[in-house]
C-alpha cells in the first residue's frame, strides 16, 4: 500500500531522530529531500545513518532561494511551479504503489516545506506524520534554561517581519523565538532594542550540532549570521549561568562559504552541517549514504546517447553497472535502470556546476560515481561542467572519466541521410550560459560559412522567439528554398522527423525535445524508399 510520511528529522543531530522516524526512513521504498542548487541536503545528511541499500531518492532542487530569478511569474511563481512538479514526481511513485518519506528538517509542520506537498497530496493519499524536534526546543537546550513557565506566553517569530511588527509583537509577549535570520538580523537586532529585550535575549547558532554557538543576541556580528540560527528571549530569568560562546571567537567562527540550505524545510541562506553533528550515529552520515573504503574513487561521465537503449554503447553501460552512485537531471536518471545498493542523486537541469561538485565530493569519499548525460556527454552536456569543477585544486586527487555517446545531432541526421556530410558545426540557441549576442554572431558566421549546421536547445516554455530570430538571421546568408530536417524525440516512443525549408520553418512547431539541422547550398532533398532523404555533398563546388 502506498503512503506518504512526513518524517520529522530534528534540529540536526541524527542522534535527535525519533525512533519511529529512523524505522520508516529504513523500511520506505523512496527518500524524498530538499536542496538547494548547490545540491547537498542537510536533510539527507541526517537520515543517511537509517537509510538502507537499494532505495531510490528523490532531490527535489529548488529553483531558487535567496537570489534574484528570471520566472515571468516572479520568485513566488518560480517557487508555485516548483512544488507543483515536485509533487507529481511524488505523487507517480505513490500511485504506483511505493511508500515514499519525505524528509524535513525540524518538524514537517513547523515552517516546512512538506506542508507544500501536504496540501497537494493527502487528500489523494495516505499521509501520516512523524513529528520532529523543532529548532526552538533544540535552542532552549541550548541554553538549558526554560522559555516559559507557569502562564508565560512564547511567541514564535519569524525574521522576515517588518521591524515595526517584530517590535510591537515582542513588547506584548513574555517570551519570544525569533527564526529565519541570516539577512534579517540587523532588522531583528533593531526590533529587540527598540522593544527593551535586547539586553535579555540570546543567539543559538546550529543548535545540537558540534558547531553550536551561544551568544548574547546584543555581542553578534550581523555579516556572520546562518539562516540555521534563532534569537531567543525566555520568560524566566535564567536561574542558572548560561554557558556563551566567547563573543571574541565570533570572527574567527564565521564560516565564509555560507551555501543555501534548508532548515525546518524553508529554503534560505544558510551552511551546511552535512554529517557534522555529534554522537556515534552522526559519524557514520555523510553526503553519500554508500559505505566506501579510504581510497579515492572516480567520476565518470557518460552519455546515454538520444533515447534508444541500443543507442548506449556497452562501455557506458558496464560503467553504469560499477556505479554506486548515479548523479544527473531527474529525466536522465530515470533513463537508468535501477540497482540494489546503488544510490540515485536527481537534480534539476540548471544546476550543472553544483552537480558537478557533489559527484566530485562523493568520489573523493570513495564513491564510483557515474554523471548521467543525454546524447554524448561532451556536446552541450555535463562533461565540461565537471571537467571544469574538476579543475579546482580541492579535487586534484579524483579521477575523472568521460565515455562518448551517440549525439542528438547524429541520430537526427541518420533518420534522414547525411545532411552533416561535410563540414557542419553545432549551436545551441540557449541563452543561459552566454548573452544572445554571442549566439546571434555564431548564427551569423556560420550561416555566411555555407556550412550545415545542427541547432540544440532551440526553444523551451519560457524561451520561444529564439527559432525565429535563428531563421531570419539564416536567411541573411542563405536561400529561402535551403533545407532544414526537424527531429523531435529521435529514439523516443513520439519520434518524428521531417524535413522543411528554411523559408517555410515555423517556429511554433519546435520545443525543447526539438533537433535542427539547417543544411548548406549543397544540401539537397530527393524522393527515395519510404520518403525525402537528405544529403550534404562532401565535394564542394566552385
Amino acid at each position: 500500500m502506498s503512503k506518504l510520511w512526513g518524517v520529522g528529522l530534528g534540529p540536526g543531530d541524527p542522534e535527535l531522530v525519533t525512533v519511529k522516524a529512523a524505522r520508516v526512513i529504513g523500511e520506505a521504498d523512496v527518500i524524498a529531500f530538499h536542496s538547494a542548487r548547490h545540491g547537498r541536503s542537510i536533510s539527507r545528511a541526517i537520515a543517511a545513518p537509517y537509510m538502507r541499500a537499494g532505495q531510490l531518492e528523490e532531490h527535489l532542487v529548488y529553483p531558487v532561494t535567496t537570489e534574484t530569478t528570471d520566472h515571468p511569474g516572479g520568485y513566488q511563481g518560480a517557487i508555485d511551479e516548483f512544488y507543483e512538479s515536485a509533487a507529481a514526481r511524488l505523487a507517480e511513485h505513490l500511485a504506483a504503489g511505493r511508500t515514499v518519506a519525505l524528509l524535513a528538517a525540524g518538524d514537517p509542520l513547523f515552517y516546512s516545506s512538506f506542508q507544500h506537498m501536504h496540501r497537494r497530496l493527502a487528500d489523494r493519499f495516505d499521509t501520516e506524520i512523524i513529528p520532529g524536534v523543532t529548532s526552538v526546543s533544540a535552542a532552549s537546550a541550548a541554553l538549558g534554561t526554560p522559555l516559559v513557565e507557569e502562564k508565560q506566553v512564547l511567541t514564535v517569530l519569524p525574521g522576515t517581519l517588518p521591524v515595526e511588527e517584530l517590535t510591537r509583537r515582542l513588547r506584548e509577549t513574555d517570551a519570544a523565538a525569533i527564526m529565519k535570520l541570516g539577512r534579517t538580523y540587523p532588522g531583528v537586532r533593531q526590533a529587540l532594542a527598540d522593544s527593551g529585550r535586547l539586553d535579555d535575549a540570546f543567539y543559538v547558532e546550529r543548535a545540537s550540532s558540534d558547531r553550536q554557538r551561544v551568544l548574547r543576541a546584543a555581542d553578534v556580528d550581523e555579516a556572520s549570521v546562518p539562516y540555521f540560527a534563532i534569537t531567543v528571549v525566555p520568560g524566566p530569568t535564567p536561574a542558572t549561568r548560561i554557558t556563551l560562546t566567547d563573543a571574541a571567537e565570533n570572527d574567527s567562527a564565521v564560516t565564509k562559504d555560507q551555501d543555501t540550505a534548508t532548515t525546518d524545510g524553508i529554503a534560505a541562506r544558510g551552511t551546511d552541517i552535512a554529517a557534522s553533528t555529534g554522537g556515534p550515529a552522526a559519524q557514520a552520515a555523510s553526503n553519500s549514504a554508500a559505505t566506501h573504503d579510504d581510497r579515492v574513487g572516480e567520476v565518470v561521465v557518460i552519455g546515454l546517447g538520444p533515447g534508444d537503449e541500443a543507442w548506449t554503447t556497452p562501455e557506458v553501460s558496464q560503467a553504469l553497472a560499477e556505479a554506486t552512485d548515479i548523479v544527473g537531471y531527474t529525466t536522465y536518471v530515470n533513463r537508468v535502470p535501477v540497482r540494489p545498493g546503488q544510490r540515485r542523486h536527481a537534480s534539476d537541469n540548471r544546476v550543472e556546476s553544483e552537480r558537478a561538485g557533489m559527484a566530485l565530493d562523493m568520489a573523493k569519499q570513495g564513491a564510483k560515481v557515474v554523471v548521467v548525460s543525454s546524447g554524448d556527454p561532451g556536446v552541450f552536456a555535463m562533461a565540461a561542467a565537471v571537467v571544469e569543477e574538476s579543475a579546482d585544486p580541492q579535487w586534484r586527487d579524483v579521477p575523472v572519466r568521460v565515455l562518448p555517446g551517440v549525439t542528438a545531432a547524429s541520430a537526427v541526421a541518420s533518420r534522414m541521410g547525411a545532411p552533416l556530410g561535410h563540414d557542419f558545426a553545432m549551436i545551441s540557441l540557449s541563452d543561459r550560459l552566454k548573452p544572445w549576442e554571442t549566439v546571434a554572431q555564431r548564427i551569423s558566421a556560420v550561416a555566411s560559412a555555407d556550412m550545415a549546421f545542427a541547432v540544440y536547445n532551440p526553444a523551451s516554455s519560457q524561451r520561444t522567439w529564439q527559432v525565429a530570430a535563428m531563421r531570419d538571421l539564416a536567411l541573411e546568408h542563405r536561400k529561402p528554398e535551403t533545407p532544414v530536417v526537424i527531429g523531435r524525440d529521435v529514439g523516443g516512443p513520439t519520434e518524428s522527423v521531417r524535413v522543411v525549408t528554411l523559408g517555410e520553418l515555423n517556429p511554433a512547431e519546435v520545443d525543447m525535445r526539438t533537433l535542427l539541422i539547417v543544411g548548406a547550398s549543397t544540401t539537397t532533398v530527393f524522393d527515395a524508399a519510404g520518403g525525402p532523404r537528405v544529403f550534404t555533398s562532401r565535394r564542394y563546388g566552385a
